[in-house]
């Protein structure tokens, strides 16, 4: 993800800001918190002999991708609707419990700056809908140039887009956030969205400490993380994230999805299995560490 990427960050601050959200507005969880964690691609051939087994095939990359994470960044679907085909396929070799998160088309959301038609919000969601338990949460990345003059626009939007399909929201516009907090322009759209049951987007990068916002609009939260090649910041990093997730889960958090992204994302796994592990330590989760992969998996398609 280049978006807020830098090339030295020896001047970042990359301390977390205070949690901003309006707890009192949200509902107690009902169960236990679902926490998931994974990398923005399964394709990726520089995890062959690692992460993936040796002479492992890119058709089933995904088989082992999902394997040893519980959730995938699917950003594929911000460039093409996947077919029927695809999904089945998608389907068949993932567990019941693994979860897809796809990005809103761009046709949608760039080209169209939300104006869709309800056709072109329908011919998108059919095919997302039919993930059925595999579908986490969609997630819609506004324009950079998307201001907030255009509040009106995307309640529109969300007003005729599927309640049945989760969704948060990533703002990106600067304008967003400009004034102190509790009067800005994003928090007239964080009221909106909290009447929609609509959630947030937080991103987490260096050349973009504004979007990191700490608000949550609903008890469900999508957060895009993303490193320097392992910067000893990234450890350090996680480490305050694993803290503020811990909080917001004692609050009542009822669902987390962590995507860890690096320049060079054959690196993401390292930093993936750091959180794994150190959400397991401090928050009690059961996620499962990563670990060297054999499994053939034509054992278990037929």
């Amino acid at each position: 993800m280049d978006f807020g990427k830098l090339d030295d960050i020896s001047g970042v601050d990359f301390t977390l800001p205070p949690d901003r959200t309006n707890w009192s507005n949200l509902p107690p969880r009902q169960g236990q918190v679902q926490v998931y964690v994974g990398c923005p691609v399964w394709a990726c051939k520089e995890w062959v002999g690692s992460l993936y087994p040796p002479h492992a095939r890119a058709k089933d990359y995904l088989y082992y991708y999902s394997r040893q994470f519980n959730a995938i960044e699917l950003n594929s679907t911000h460039y093409h609707i996947p077919d029927n085909a695809t999904i089945s396929r998608w389907i068949e070799v993932t567990p019941s419990s693994f979860r897809f998160c796809p990005k809103i088309l761009q046709e949608i959301s760039h080209r169209l700056m939300l104006r869709p038609s309800k056709e072109v919000i329908q011919t998108f969601c059919k095919p997302i809908a039919a993930l059925g338990n595999r579908l986490g949460m969609a997630f819609l990345q506004l324009p950079p140039s998307f201001a907030p003059a255009q509040l009106p626009v995307l309640a529109a939007f969300l007003k005729d887009f599927p309640r049945e399909i989760p969704l948060a929201v990533e703002f990106r516009h600067p304008a967003w956030f400009q004034g102190p907090a509790g009067y800005q322009p994003f928090d007239h759209a964080a009221a909106l969205l909290e009447q929609q049951n609509i959630s947030t987007v937080i991103c987490d990068v260096a050349g973009r400490r504004d979007v990191l916002h700490q608000r949550l609009t609903t008890g469900k939260t999508l957060i895009r993380f993303v490193g320097n090649g392992l910067h000893p910041s990234d450890y350090t990093r996680i480490d305050a994230w694993v803290e503020r997730l811990k909080e917001w889960i004692d609050k009542g958090v009822e669902q987390v999805y962590f995507f860890v992204h690096e320049p060079n994302n054959a690196l993401a796994p390292q930093l993936a299995n750091y959180l794994i592990n150190k959400l397991n330590e401090r928050v009690g989760t059961s996620l499962r560490p990563l670990q060297k992969s054999n499994v053939d998996p034509q054992m278990h398609l037929f």
